[in-house]
């Protein structure tokens, strides 16, 4: 048997992967894979009641009709996990990773923390949409797509303010396209993430990836030992927050970054959040109005997604923040 394992190149524990991955497509069967091939669909979910829901471009979200039995869509979690080396059970009822069949998100839960086994797959962009297709399909203002091509030329700092699943990896993608077309071999990029995500063709990139044991802040230190011209971090939703704003600020802009809020003006103030809850400081509204340039705020709309703001930081005035809210091309018409 093992001399078979070495005219394929492949040891025993290759194939034991292989055979659990294919255990793990059988398991998740055709309601999952082919809406894993379809991309048109952006998200896969199994309720506790056993219900698959997709979220579809352009349509929302909708019951498929199929039902899973809560065994089954606990197997497939334990598979997972399985592959990921993981361990997950009644004492550690959460895995969260990369879906070995493509590198998707994906979220499992277990008893107790639900009534039955739930998971949800965050599925990777197939295709990287430029600003010019979200003109083009009405997410876009023209008026924000020239601003945010002007402030990636001009190495600015962005941040990409949206709800969970509004598409501000998407959009990230997209500004991340634009910058690889602009500076060419030019400049080194680092980009930081839990979950790859993040799509950049720029020759001179280096992606860190966040474990278990390496945080966000972590993968900061070490890319200031990386000769970065431009960081980048898929989301900051820690103290980490404070670190990017720092390496921004200390000769390192033309970066971008995601982070939960539900406006513009809130994306500041949720970075002054993340810094306030990890470390006892003083506000730190100076810091933030001089590394953060401008601001997409970006929203979910019952058809699909929208850029409803594009705010530019001017500085922080008795205690307030500065913001030029830019006006859309219709309001100017």
């Amino acid at each position: 048997m093992m001399d078979l394992y070495a005219q394929t190149g492949e040891t025993l524990s290759d194939q034991k992967r292989k055979l659990v991955r294919e255990k793990l497509v059988r398991e998740l069967g055709t309601p999952i894979t082919s809406a894993l091939d379809d991309p048109q669909v952006v998200e896969i979910m199994v309720n506790p009641d056993g219900a698959v829901w997709y979220d579809v471009l352009g349509q929302g979200m909708h019951d498929t009709g199929h039902r899973f039995s809560p065994s089954r869509v606990e197997n497939m979690i334990k598979t997972i996990a399985a592959i990921l080396d993981r361990i997950v059970d009644a004492e550690h009822p959460t895995l969260q990773g990369e879906l070995p069949i493509d590198g998707s998100r994906v979220q499992g839960v277990l008893p107790p923390v639900v009534s039955a086994a739930t998971l949800a797959i965050r599925k990777r962009a197939s295709l990287v949409y430029t600003l010019d297709d979200y003109v083009r399909s009405g997410i876009l203002d023209p008026g924000y797509a020239e601003r945010l091509r002007g402030a990636v030329r001009d190495r600015e700092n962005i941040l990409i303010v949206g709800a969970t699943g509004s598409g501000k990896t998407t959009f990230a993608n997209a500004l991340l396209h634009e910058l690889s077309g602009t500076i060419g071999a030019r400049e080194r990029v680092v980009i930081i993430e839990d979950t790859v995500e993040l799509q950049c063709t720029a020759p001179n990139v280096v992606p860190l990836r966040t474990s278990d044991t390496v945080d966000t802040t972590a993968c900061l230190k070490v890319t200031m030992r990386l000769r970065p011209d431009r960081i980048v971090v898929g989301e900051v939703r820690d103290h980490a927050a404070l670190a990017l704003l720092k390496a921004w600020n200390t000769g390192h802009p033309g970066g971008l970054c995601t982070v939960h809020a539900n406006s513009a003006a809130a994306g500041l103030l949720r970075l002054e959040q993340l810094i306030a809850e990890a470390r006892d400081m003083r506000p730190q509204a100076e810091l933030i109005a001089e590394a953060v340039h401008w601001i997409v705020f970006i929203t979910r709309t019952a058809a699909s997604r929208r850029v409803t703001e594009l705010v530019r930081t001017r500085g922080v005035e008795h205690g307030k923040y500065v913001l030029d809210h830019v006006p859309s091309s219709a309001t100017l018409s």
